[in-house]
């Protein structure tokens, strides 16, 4: 899809049928529901999980390589209903904060609602698009996303944006889906692949040079997994076209 405001208006959508529904649609773009287990959550992470926080949208844990600390602020990229957002809370404590953005106001009002049940007082749910970020210049220790990025139109400009909100030092550790050769355009058309984080993700290479054109510094793959993107949903046949990676990078 190339048109930019299609693309928000096909994602604000059913992102927001989700959020009211309480679950992903359609196990996403491998048709595989991966458990938090699958994803690399530990079984403290998904013990502490607040009910209706996951909605099996993620593709992997950025918090296991995020390094986050006792009074840091947190920024969560597409924080949906609030699963990584509410577990940075508990690393970041009382003197920290957490602050989640999501364009979907089903979301947010779906994170709001979790956060008050359970009594989660040092985070916050900011409506807005993750290329213009509802944050002040160099105000967050670390920026975190899930299976968010390869929804957008303007990756550079998210980037770009993180790296104006990071306070010098601080670090971005990014979840996402890449495509390891490039897909079909029957793919690149599909709303349905759209949604299911396929038809927006970006070649490898290019995802991480996007990163560092945004002035990131240490940008490094921690973690990369096959995800199993197979021809039953995006024309394929090979069973490792599409790879989740944890993405790390430093402001200087």
């Amino acid at each position: 899809m190339t048109n930019s405001n299609r693309t928000r208006e096909v994602v604000r959508e059913r992102y927001g049928e989700m959020a009211r529904a309480g679950t992903s649609c359609c196990g996403r773009g491998s048709g595989i529901q991966r458990s938090l287990a699958q994803l690399g959550y530990s079984e403290e992470q998904q013990a502490a999980v607040p009910e209706g926080a996951n909605l099996g949208l993620g593709c992997g844990n950025p918090l296991g390589h995020a390094g986050v600390k006792r009074g840091d602020t947190v920024l969560d990229l597409g924080s949906g209903a609030g699963i990584d957002a509410f577990l940075a809370s508990r690393e970041v404590g009382d003197s920290g904060r957490v602050i989640g953005v999501d364009m979907t106001p089903a979301m947010i009002e779906r994170a709001r609602a979790n956060a008050e049940r359970e009594g989660i007082g040092n985070t916050e749910f900011r409506l807005g698009e993750i290329e213009h970020l509802p944050v002040a210049d160099s105000s967050v220790d670390v920026i975190i996303s899930n299976c968010v990025i390869n929804l957008s139109p303007d990756k550079a400009q998210v980037f770009a944006e993180a790296h104006r909100v990071l306070k010098p030092g601080g670090r971005i550790l990014v979840s996402d889906l890449v495509w390891l050769a490039p897909p079909p355009a029957s793919v690149r058309d599909s709303e349905e692949a759209l949604v299911g984080c396929l038809a927006g993700a970006s070649l490898r290479d290019e995802y991480l040079g996007l990163i560092r054109d945004a002035g990131f510094e240490a940008v490094e793959v921690v973690e990369q997994g096959s995800y199993g993107a197979n021809s039953s949903c995006c024309g394929g046949k090979e069973p490792d076209q599409v790879a989740s990676v944890r993405v790390r990078a430093t402001k200087r």
